[in-house]
Order: structure tokens, then C-alpha cells, then sequence
């Protein structure tokens, strides 16, 4: 039995802890989640950048660095000989279809709880990786004895319309610290001033990882139109990722790079929003989008693709557009005053449910 003295360890797989978005839903569970009860060791790949280090430290979680998954052997013993070793109850795998690989070393090492958590979809304009996706996905319900997803567009993508519909697939809706996102004027005219942003600029802003997914080049296609409309519009782009270069290649071809702020990986997304006019978001696929919720926890007249599940639409100044025309896109960005911050799925909440899950299972 689980006692404060010992707590349960969940085994936390992700692919990588750098800032993206899965890497801050399961770091906001973590944080709020009762420590004395559970604790989490996460394993990501050893070459990650790992700016979550320090926190985790001081919080008493378990660091396990292992091989990439681009490397299959390595990761597979990596896994099966931690999982084995250390006797673990639950395994919580993050990892899309490629959760299989983690399932599959946890059914190996005898681990009785195995949770696949769905975060997102596919596009098939990623070709084989969408092909693999496919292939992958079957078995990964196979050697998952839970199934979780961030909302019904990933159940359903991942688990299939008969397990949804049948209650198999438990839904685990994103949720934020509203309060951290809050408007914040002095932050607004503080960050403006460091980022080299006129004060009067009007800003659309992004937060996300430079991948397929976010269709970064759709988005400075729709600021080209924009700056047309809006001499004084500027791009704020947070995050980082392996097509970075590749858009700021774009920019630069498109004369501007003088209206387009790259900030990197940032610690303070949170005050980024108050720097912002409007919130752009428009992705090719997404599960739950976190960063959708927090601008409109800011208040942000939001626009997002058509692609993003409607779910993640709850203020009334956010609106959804298909992926067609960056020139609509352009014209369609609100313009009006923030908003109050809308009504998000609270954060505390959401852990003590998880950990209420947890303990549920490690006892069953």
C-alpha cells in the first residue's frame, strides 16, 4: 500500500523535455499534483535540452536520461531494464503512435499498469511519417491496459469511433494555471522595450514548436497580407524546433525580417501573451492545443485553423478559419480589445484527478 513515506513512482516516457507542448502538460501535472502520494520519473532522450532540470530536482523527481528512439535497440533495453529494475506499477507513455515502444518494454518488464496518452493526430502531408503513424497505431491499444487522450479528436484518431463511443477511451482535457496568464500591462510595455517592438506595433503572435504541424510558413504568408493591410503590424514568434532555420530563411526571402521577432525558447511564455494583439494558431493537425488555451486565458482575440479541435475554442474572441487563402487569414485577424480571460480547464483540478487515477489503478 502507498504511504506518505513512499510514494508511488509513475514512469513519465516522453521523447523529448525541451518546451514543447506535451513536455508542459505533463510538467503542470507534476507540479500540482500531491507529492507525498506520487512522484514521477521521466525518461527523454539524452540529447535533449532539458531546461526543466533544476525544477525537477528540487521537486524529488527521478531523471532518466535514455537513447532516442531513432535508435530502436538502445531504447528498447534502455526501457525494459529501468521498468524491470525498478519494479514499476504504472508506466505513462507520451509519445503518439510511437508509444508502442515504451508499451512494449513495459508489457516485457512486467509492468501491470501501461498507459497510452494520446496528444495529438496526423496530416498526410508529413508522408512516411504519417504512413508510420498508421502502422504503429493498432499496437499501441494492444499493449496499453488504459487508454487516455487530451480530447475527443485524439481518442477518436488514436483508439477508433467503437472504443470511444463505448467509454474505453478516458478523456484528460489540457489544463493551465489561468491565473499565470493573466493580462499584464507593465510586462506588455517591459517586453515591447526589450524585444525592439514599438509600443503602438500591432503584434500577431504564435507559440510553438517550429515543426510541420504548426505551419509556420502559412503563418508569414498571412503576415505578408497582413503588413499590407497593417504597415505597423509585427510578428512575434515563440518557441524553437528543427524547421526554425527554414522560417527564418522564409522571412528573410520575403524582406521581412525586420518585422519578424524571433524569441527562441523562452521561460516567461506566460507574460509573452500581454506583448501580443491578436494569437494565431493556424495548425496543419493538434490534439488539445495548451497554448490555445493560455492566449485566451490572456484575454487574446485568438484565430485558429479549422484543424484545431473546436474544443479548444471557449471565448467568445476566438474564431476558427480553414487553411486556404493567407490573404482571408490576413483580413480575418480581430482587431478588438482583449477580452477577460475566458474560462479554461483549471489545472489543480485536473492533477488531483489524475492522482486520484493513479492510486485507483496501482491498487486494482
Amino acid at each position: 500500500m502507498n504511504t506518505a513515506a513512499q510514494p508511488l513512482r509513475v514512469a513519465q516516457v516522453l521523447n523529448r523535455m525541451d518546451s514543447g507542448g506535451i513536455e508542459t502538460v505533463v510538467m503542470n501535472y507534476y507540479r500540482h499534483i500531491d507529492h507525498e502520494q506520487i512522484q514521477f520519473d521521466f525518461y527523454f532522450a539524452e540529447n535533449s535540452t532539458f531546461p526543466q532540470r533544476k525544477e525537477l530536482e528540487r521537486l524529488g523527481a527521478g531523471i532518466c536520461p535514455i537513447p532516442p528512439y531513432s535508435r530502436p535497440l538502445a531504447y528498447h533495453w534502455a526501457l525494459y531494464r529501468a521498468f524491470r529494475q525498478r519494479r514499476y506499477q504504472i508506466v505513462h507513455a507520451h509519445l503518439s503512435t510511437m508509444s508502442v515502444f515504451a508499451l512494449f518494454a513495459a508489457w516485457r518488464a512486467g509492468v501491470p499498469v501501461r498507459i497510452c496518452h494520446n496528444h495529438s493526430t496526423a496530416h498526410w502531408g508529413e508522408g512516411k511519417k504519417t504512413l508510420l503513424k498508421y502502422l504503429l497505431r493498432p499496437f499501441n491499444k494492444l499493449f496499453a491496459t488504459d487508454w487516455l487522450a487530451c480530447g475527443e479528436k485524439a481518442g477518436r484518431w488514436m483508439y477508433g469511433d467503437r472504443a470511444f463511443e463505448k467509454g474505453r477511451v478516458r478523456v484528460m482535457p489540457n489544463a493551465i494555471e489561468t491565473e499565470k496568464f493573466a493580462f499584464d500591462p507593465a510586462a506588455r510595455a517591459r517586453l515591447r522595450r526589450e524585444l525592439g517592438i514599438p509600443q503602438e506595433a500591432f503584434v500577431a503572435g504564435h507559440v510553438g514548436r517550429f515543426t510541420y504541424a504548426k505551419n509556420h510558413a502559412f503563418l508569414v504568408q498571412v503576415f505578408a497580407s497582413l503588413k499590407r493591410q497593417c504597415p505597423n503590424a509585427r510578428l512575434l514568434l515563440v518557441g524553437e524546433g528543427e524547421l526554425a532555420q527554414q522560417i527564418k530563411d522564409k522571412v528573410a526571402g520575403s524582406g521581412l525580417q525586420d518585422d519578424v521577432v524571433f524569441t527562441g525558447a523562452r521561460a516567461d511564455v506566460n507574460k509573452l501573451y500581454s506583448a501580443m494583439d491578436v494569437f494565431c494558431l493556424p495548425s496543419l493537425y493538434e490534439g488539445l492545443p495548451v497554448v490555445a488555451l493560455e492566449a485566451q486565458a490572456n484575454g487574446l482575440p485568438c484565430l485558429f485553423s479549422d484543424r484545431v479541435p473546436a474544443q479548444a475554442v471557449v471565448a467568445e474572441n476566438a474564431r476558427q478559419l480553414a487553411l486556404e487563402d493567407p490573404a482571408e487569414w490576413a483580413s480575418a485577424l480581430p482587431r478588438g480589445h482583449r477580452a477577460r480571460g475566458a474560462a479554461v480547464p483549471e489545472l489543480s483540478g485536473q492533477a488531483a484527478r489524475l492522482g486520484k487515477f493513479y492510486l485507483r489503478r496501482a491498487r486494482a
